[in-house]
Formats: C-alpha cells, sequence, structure tokens
C-alpha cells in the first residue's frame, strides 16, 4: 500500500513538472523574445522585465509568495504544498530558459502567440489535471471553481485581460496588445479542451466491500455528497451495498486515484450526465 502511494506520488508530480516545462518554454520560447506578454504573474513578470531588465522568474517568484500563503488558507495544506514546489520549479525554468532563448525562434509575432498559448494551456492542463497550480492567476481559477460553476480557463481569462492590457503602458502599441490577448484565448482554449468538458458533471456508481471507506473519503477529502443504495448480487445473491455520486469531470480523476488505493477491484460505473442542479452544481433559473 505504502508502495503504491509513493509511486502515486512520484506520477503526479512528474506530470506536474512536464506540465511546468511546456509552460515555461512557451512563456521564454516563444512569447517573451518577441516582445509579446502573456497573461498570469509570468505577463507580470514579462512586465517588469521589459521595463527594468530583472528576471521574469525572480519577479514570478517574489509575487507567488504571497499568493501561495492565500492558497495555503483556503485550500489547504496539500494544495500549498504543490503549489509551492511548483512554484520554485517554475521560477527556475522561466530564469534559466530565458536566459537560453534571448531571440525570438520564430519570426513571426502572431505564430510565436498562438504556439506561446498552445504550449501553456496544454501545461497548465497537465498541472491542473493533478491537482497543482503553477500559482497566481491559477489558485483565483482554482478558487473560483471550487465555489462557482464556471470553467478554469474563463477565470483565467479575465484575470489576463488587465495583466495584458498593461503592456500598452510599456510598449504603446496596438499590434503587440492583440498579440498578447491571442495568446490569452489560445491558453483558454487549450486550457479548456484538455481538461475535456470541465465543466462537465459525472455520475459514478460504485461497487465495493469497502463502501464505507469509499463514501468517507468521497465526502471529507472531496466534499462531495453521496447516496448509498442497497442491490443484491445478481450471480451471488448476496446484499451488497453500491455508493452513487456526481462529481464534476476534471474531478473524477483524482477520485478514481483514491478509490483505486482503497480497493483496486472496486467495480465502477462511469457516466456522463447533461445537467446536474443543487448545491455545489448549477443552481435552477427562472
Amino acid at each position: 500500500m505504502r508502495v503504491n502511494r509513493t509511486l502515486e506520488i512520484i506520477k503526479t508530480y512528474a506530470i506536474m513538472f512536464l506540465g511546468l516545462l511546456l509552460f515555461s518554454l512557451g512563456v521564454t520560447v516563444f512569447l517573451i523574445p518577441a516582445d509579446i506578454n502573456g497573461g498570469g504573474i509570468s505577463g507580470v513578470g514579462a512586465l517588469v522585465f521589459f521595463v527594468t531588465g530583472i528576471p521574469a522568474g525572480l519577479i514570478y517568484l517574489a509575487v507567488n509568495v504571497i499568493l501561495v500563503t492565500i492558497a495555503m488558507i483556503k485550500l489547504g495544506a496539500s494544495f500549498g504544498t504543490k503549489t509551492l514546489i511548483n512554484m520554485l520549479i517554475i521560477s527556475i525554468l522561466l530564469t534559466v530558459f530565458q536566459k537560453m532563448f534571448t531571440e525570438p525562434l520564430i519570426d513571426d509575432k502572431f505564430l510565436s502567440s498562438v504556439l506561446g498559448g498552445i504550449s501553456g494551456g496544454l501545461g497548465l492542463g497537465l498541472v491542473f489535471s493533478q491537482g497543482g497550480s503553477t500559482g497566481g492567476t491559477d489558485i483565483i481559477a482554482m478558487l473560483v471553481t471550487k465555489y462557482r460553476s464556471i470553467s478554469p480557463g474563463r477565470v483565467i481569462m479575465y484575470c489576463d485581460v488587465l495583466i495584458i492590457a498593461a503592456s500598452w503602458f510599456v510598449f504603446h502599441s496596438a499590434e503587440i496588445l492583440v498579440y498578447g490577448y491571442v495568446s490569452m484565448w489560445v491558453v483558454s482554449y487549450t486550457l479548456d479542451a484538455f481538461l475535456n468538458g470541465a465543466n462537465q458533471s459525472t455520475q459514478i456508481f460504485i461497487f465495493s466491500e469497502k463502501w464505507d471507506e469509499i463514501r468517507d473519503q468521497i465526502i471529507h477529502d472531496h466534499g462531495r455528497g453521496v447516496t448509498i443504495l442497497e442491490g443484491i448480487g445478481g450471480y451471488t445473491d448476496k446484499p451488497v451495498k453500491i455508493v452513487m455520486t456526481v462529481v464534476r469531470k476534471r474531478e473524477s480523476s483524482s477520485l478514481f486515484k483514491h478509490i483505486k488505493m482503497i480497493d483496486k477491484n472496486a467495480f465502477i460505473s462511469v457516466g456522463s450526465v447533461m445537467g446536474v442542479y443543487g448545491e455545489g452544481f448549477d443552481q435552477l433559473k427562472g
């Protein structure tokens, strides 16, 4: 059990590292060399770099020291630990890659903004899929999506609008401003596409002898309600307990990992649902 847990942790951080690598390359290879300001705290770091020459990674680290404290208070110590590690890694990657890639890789600002957005969106998607964050506006997105029915990509987009708009005061160029917004839109679209409909919901039926442990896990660690159904096994004629719950699709991968840790032989039935209304989901209108 402990070995499996260790392997799961290693896998989680390996996937997040790949995401951080893609995100950092998107910023330092495609955006900054082309004088394009992306969103997020990395965008703030880029703006400061354009004005002062201070590496974007250092600014990213300084701003996130404050924001990660909020994440640990509001989202729990586990989330804060992941964010802290990711924050340190991405600050290092941004600083190192910025020294390595000083000239534009592609002599086309539009293509640079698109490729930078795709790389950034994929990177964020990988990190988000493992329950982590790169800090900055990601923390805001995770906070909002925890309490509101809205995709993380859309929250990040709203925050980034102001950050990218600030590039006007540095470059006084409408062209660069537009390229920044192109990159922002591509990041948002790619992130939502990667998470495969982050706002969709999934109905899950779990058949397991350890149904009580799974029930407690869903209620206490995932903050979702459950319904216990009584059933009879058609083959064994024995009574069984069935755990039924509904979660956001983006939450299902984390839930499956925890179920597997409790009972690797659990039988799980998953189905997409068109709409879920009530506490924690959408509200009926009209």
